[in-house]
């Protein structure tokens, strides 16, 4: 990826269109918030993919992220929790768990920032 600066902050092309980032979101997307959408996309898919390797068929899924940030110094993500609201078929609350076990251990996002910023997961399964 290149990326180019602008009037306020930077730009990148992908094929899916232009990535505007800069610190104030009036501009683009602030870098913590790509930071964890990233996460929670990766691990979202992950989930999705092992949830189907395990034939249970997933109809719905969102994902809520809460982050907590350092009052101090260069205001950094801490810890990042990702509340998973899901509805499928074929999935009970043990199963889930060992769905969970497996997206953090599969999801590379997850796995490039565990040793600096605490991720931490929670479900509710929705008929």
């Amino acid at each position: 990826m290149e990326f180019s600066m602008q009037e306020n902050g930077f730009s990148t092309e992908t094929e899916y269109g232009t990535l505007q980032a800069c610190g104030d979101e009036e501009y683009g997307f602030r870098p913590y918030q790509l930071l964890v959408s990233s996460i929670a996309v990766c691990s979202g898919g992950v989930l999705r993919k092992i949830m189907e390797k395990r034939r249970q068929t997933v109809y719905d899924m969102n994902i809520t992220a809460g982050v907590t940030r350092s009052s101090e110094g260069a205001n950094e993500v801490q810890k990042i929790h990702l509340h998973f609201t899901i509805t499928a078929e074929n999935i009970n609350e043990t199963k889930m768990h060992k769905n969970m076990e497996l997206t953090r251990k599969h999801c590379a996002m997850v796995q490039s920032v565990k040793d600096s910023i605490e991720v931490t997961e929670s479900f509710e399964l929705t008929s």
